[in-house]
């Protein structure tokens, strides 16, 4: 079957300005252009205007989308069972987040009790789950899983102060390096704040600490183009600053 602009609109859910504009950044194109110079989309646009929103309902950027779904390797079919998977992954963190809002009404009404820890275990879940998906099979490798685990223990017993604490303790960490970045000076005073900041940081999860282990994670910074990523999101050249900084700080950079 096929579709206008309009048609496919209305069938997808999405505005016909939204699908034009999917033309004109090539994402999705139309099958054809009728005589009356109407957009034409065919069952492969359709499928792909699928695949384009589950990508974008898990988060992914328009830019990756295209990348990805353009690469002459994709595979529409594992594409669905990778949606798939990860939807029952976003499912199984939504479940934890009602299941803790129900309770949280059933305290309000006084029908049960709940802990502080209890409160925010569907949150620190989530971030677990993130983390896991995200680094997991690399810190594992690193570090063995029983180290990992008993990090995502630790952050799972947190009470509410300890939770909070580690929240503002890691924007501080980032507020800090930002300052110090510009001083261009990884053994500055600031640079070597930010450095213990982020050993009190990485201490709210490790079960201890030793300054080869903290050298080791700012290696992996630098190493790893998602850690990577992440800290030079604001200033290029970030994490390879940290590393630098925290490899003073341990005394591994000799």
């Amino acid at each position: 079957m096929e579709y206008t602009v309009q048609k496919l609109s209305k069938l997808a859910g999405v505005s016909t300005r939204t699908l034009r504009y999917y033309d004109e950044i090539g994402i999705l194109k139309p099958a054809r252009i009728n005589s009356s110079g109407y957009r034409i989309y065919g069952p492969k646009e359709v499928d792909t205007l699928q695949q384009i929103l589950f990508y974008k309902e898990l988060g992914v950027n328009l830019e990756s989308i295209k990348e990805i779904i353009k690469a002459p390797s994709f595979d529409g079919t594992r594409a669905l069972k990778e949606h798939h998977e990860k939807l029952l992954e976003k499912r199984e963190q939504l479940d934890m987040l009602i299941a803790n809002v129900e309770k949280t009404i059933a305290l309000t009404e006084g029908r049960i009790k709940m802990s502080d820890i209890e409160k925010f275990e569907g949150f620190k879940q989530k971030q677990i789950d993130e983390n896991e998906k995200k680094y997991g099979k690399e810190i594992r490798e690193k570090y063995g899983d029983e180290a990992v685990n008993k990090s995502n223990n630790k952050l799972k017993n947190m009470t509410k102060e300890e939770y909070d604490e580690i929240t503002a303790l890691g924007n501080e960490v980032i507020e800090t390096l930002d300052a110090a970045f510009k001083t261009g000076d990884p053994a500055g005073e600031l640079a070597q704040k930010a450095a213990d900041l982020h050993r009190q940081w990485l201490s709210f999860y490790w079960d201890s600490y030793s300054k080869e282990a903290h050298a080791g994670i700012a290696q992996m910074y630098v190493n790893d183009e998602r850690f990577t990523q992440y800290y030079d999101k604001k200033q290029s050249g970030t994490a390879e600053f940290l590393k630098e900084a925290i490899m003073i700080y341990t005394g591994m950079n000799k």
